[in-house]
């Protein structure tokens, strides 16, 4: 099913498959992704006046507000970008400009749109990595070496020729001639490592300038000797790479970015704060927030693509703001996100279901990685609800840190068991809740210990 025909219960019911509880936030992202498909829908002249209906995702760390953003990325098949408001510094200092994103969102929709192209082309493009491979296991001249040293010099007739292609072809096909070694010769362009961290314009001074160095720089050409399965990729990459239109590549790709490319802009509340008269301006925080404005609210950002407007980008943006709080962003910015999701702290009965009901369950992943080493391992229920119960007290003792609490306390407990897996292959092992305690109790009684441990 393609994204743009699922409906919003159809998106949160695909995320419930990773991410346990928090339906105010999926509801809230399931709506937002659908508006992009009716917006697209509507008559041109009303298409443009539709804005985006930017997200704000309140709550504490580890309740899953970045994996919502990673399983939308995948979900959506548009433009996606995930990024830290933290590493940006104001325009004028020295650091990453906010500009950056949508840079970095236009890269990425190029490189989508190419692969797409390049995934069309694949049947022509295998088509003529073939015939080059032909070639090499068979040079046109009776007196040119042959690519391999076991096959037998025929007649210089044409229809000797066509006869050993065919049987080449048929054998090339059916993988027999893979492990033969062929010479080829493979283009490598000559990128300069240049990096610009500096004042306004500066960083996109310096994609120019590594743009420009790149096609003065010769284009080098190297000789490998490798196997022809590995040369039939490589001539494939090569082959489709030429046939893809970059000019309508790079249209294609500032047109999806421009009408339905999402940013995620996580960490938002490390940039909340007022400028006070005792300690000034802070350039990674009311400055970052300035120049977020214009980004948010719709402007033309330079790349070397060429211009991209982000009036109908998507921002999500997200936070613990435990310290600061929403109102503490600057007022034409908390305008900017109109629709604010409180996510919840994480309940005992939630982590029950986190251990066990996702897709990329945390037991099931134990239990995989062990089942390489011919080891079987059972978790009984008990044992996941003490587990369960040991990771709260422990995030009410010392730091909530929610789900995240459930990976030290599972690497801690099976500890023992990873280490010696590969001594005792055909094992069977089951953890119960006794193992459980055991293993745990000293830590997690001792608060001192478990700031430490867990």
């Amino acid at each position: 099913m393609s994204t743009e025909s699922l409906t919003p219960a159809q998106i949160v019911a695909e995320l419930d498959r990773y991410i346990v509880g928090q339906t105010k936030a999926k509801r809230a992202v399931a709506i937002a992704l659908r508006n992009r498909w009716r917006r697209q829908n509507l008559p041109p002249e009303l298409r443009d006046e539709v804005a985006p209906k930017n997200i704000i995702m309140i709550g504490p760390t580890g309740v899953g507000k970045t994996e919502i953003a990673r399983r939308l990325a995948r979900l959506s098949q548009a433009p996606f970008v995930k990024v830290e408001a933290s590493k940006y510094t104001e325009v004028g200092y020295v650091g990453r400009d906010v500009e950056s994103m949508i840079r970095d969102l236009t890269e990425l929709g190029v490189n989508m749109v190419k692969a797409e192209l390049m995934a069309q082309l694949q049947d022509k493009a295998e088509q003529l990595a073939e015939d080059r491979l032909l070639d090499l296991l068979l040079p046109r001249s009776g007196s040119e070496p042959f690519g391999s040293a076991s096959l037998e010099q025929v007649g210089a007739g044409a229809a000797s020729r066509e006869a050993t292609l065919d049987k080449l072809r048929t054998q090339l096909r059916a993988g027999r001639l893979d492990e033969r070694m062929v010479e080829l010769e493979t283009q490598q362009q000559t990128a300069p490592m240049i990096e610009v961290l500096s004042g306004q314009g500066m960083e996109e001074m310096g994609i120019h300038l590594k743009e420009m160095l790149g096609n003065i720089l010769p284009t080098k050409t190297k000789r490998r000797r490798v196997r022809v399965a590995e040369a039939r990729r490589l001539l494939i990459q090569e082959e489709a790479a030429k046939l893809v239109d970059m000019e309508e590549v790079v249209a294609q790709a500032i047109r999806r970015v421009e009408n339905s490319g999402i940013v995620f802009l996580d960490e938002l509340d490390k940039v909340a704060g007022r400028q006070s008269a005792a300690h000034g301006p802070d350039v990674s925080r009311e400055g970052v927030q300035r120049d977020l404005l214009p980004i948010v609210e719709g402007s033309a950002v330079t790349t070397k693509y060429g211009v991209v407007r982000t009036d109908h980008v998507l921002f999500i943006a997200a936070g613990a703001f435990h310290v600061a709080k929403p109102s503490d962003l600057i007022p034409e910015l908390q305008g900017r996100f109109p629709i604010r999701v409180e996510l919840e702290p994480l309940t005992r009965e939630d982590f029950v279901r986190i251990l066990t009901e996702p897709r990329n369950a945390l037991v099931r992943q134990y239990v995989e990685l062990l089942k390489t080493e011919r080891v079987t391992l059972r978790l009984l229920p008990e044992a996941v609800e003490a587990i369960a119960e040991i990771a709260m007290r422990v995030n009410e003792s010392t730091e909530n840190i929610g789900a995240r609490r459930l990976y030290t306390v599972m690497e801690k407990l099976l500890e023992d068991v990873s280490f010696d897996a590969p001594d005792m292959p055909g094992k069977e092992l089951t953890i119960d809740a006794e193992y459980v305690r055991q293993r745990l109790a000293e830590i997690w009684r001792d608060q001192d210990l478990s700031r430490y441990i867990l």
